[in-house]
């Protein structure tokens, strides 16, 4: 796919899948660097992750990682081409929201779960409204050969049919981890990057050791970058040396660095 093919299919579908975007080389960096930050995790929420955690956030701040390890992800964010990528995209002043990482539970018999992002901050009525925008957006790269997302394509822009509402909120005896008639498996090998709307009916699909490296943009909007957390921002030095700092600069210009915690 080139950018315009990958604007058009998320702007038609709400994903795009960019085969092979990343090499071994890079690869190996980030999840060398991104397993320091895992273990490092694990051992701090323990307790968390032994009850069914499926993913961390917030891995670019100072808890987890040194300065050094910081910058693996810091210049692979702001490169070139992760940017040209996001530029592509239909934001029309991208900024830096978050980084999570996503990751098998403890148990392997533990299902997974439909869901739409902001489910867990807004009303049925105020995700309905966020079809509408503005627009917060994954960059899933995969760090390991995985099954993969399994998505409803369209559903950044559509509202739930019957069967998808009844699943996704568990009502009339339904589960949030029963198939969906219009789910669309995804799978992805190392090095794949998945974008897609956080806005959309998604979930996981646990197994083979998944290792998946999220980045989050969404319009420079207060409402959204509330979400951010300016500890997890580059410093002024740092953001001199990256190819492309746009994204983090407008994170910037609406936080500010004084909020050092999300809302």
């Amino acid at each position: 796919m080139n950018l315009k093919q990958i604007r058009s299919s998320y702007c038609q579908h709400g994903f795009a899948k960019f085969t092979g975007f990343s090499g071994d080389k890079e690869i190996a960096q980030l999840t060398e660097t991104l397993m320091r930050f895992h273990r490092n995790w694990c051992v701090a929420n323990l307790e968390l992750y032994q009850q069914g955690a499926v993913n961390s956030a917030y891995l670019t701040g100072t808890q987890h990682l040194t300065l050094a390890e910081r910058s693996v992800l810091f210049d692979f964010i702001g490169s070139h081409k992760v940017m040209e990528l996001v530029q592509a995209l239909p934001l029309l002043k991208p900024a830096f929201m978050n980084t999570q990482l996503f990751f098998d539970p403890v148990n392997g018999a533990q299902s997974n779960y439909w869901h739409r992002d902001p489910q867990y901050h807004l009303n049925l009525q105020q995700q309905r409204q966020a079809l509408s925008g503005p627009e917060v957006i994954h960059l899933r790269l995969a760090l390991k050969d995985e099954l993969g997302i399994e998505l409803v394509p369209g559903s950044h822009r559509n509202w739930d049919n019957d069967e998808e509402l009844a699943v996704r909120q568990q009502v009339g005896g339904r589960s949030n981890s029963e198939p969906l008639s219009t789910g669309l498996s995804l799978p992805l090998q190392r090095g794949d990057l998945l974008i897609f709307s956080a806005n959309m009916i998604h979930r996981g699909l646990y197994g083979n050791q998944r290792l998946g490296f999220d980045m989050l943009f969404c319009e420079a909007l207060p409402e959204l970058l509330k979400f951010a957390d300016a500890n997890c921002l580059p410093s002024e030095a740092h953001l001199q040396q990256l190819q492309a700092p746009m994204a983090f600069l407008n994170t910037l210009n609406v936080k500010g660095r004084g909020d050092c915690k999300p809302d």
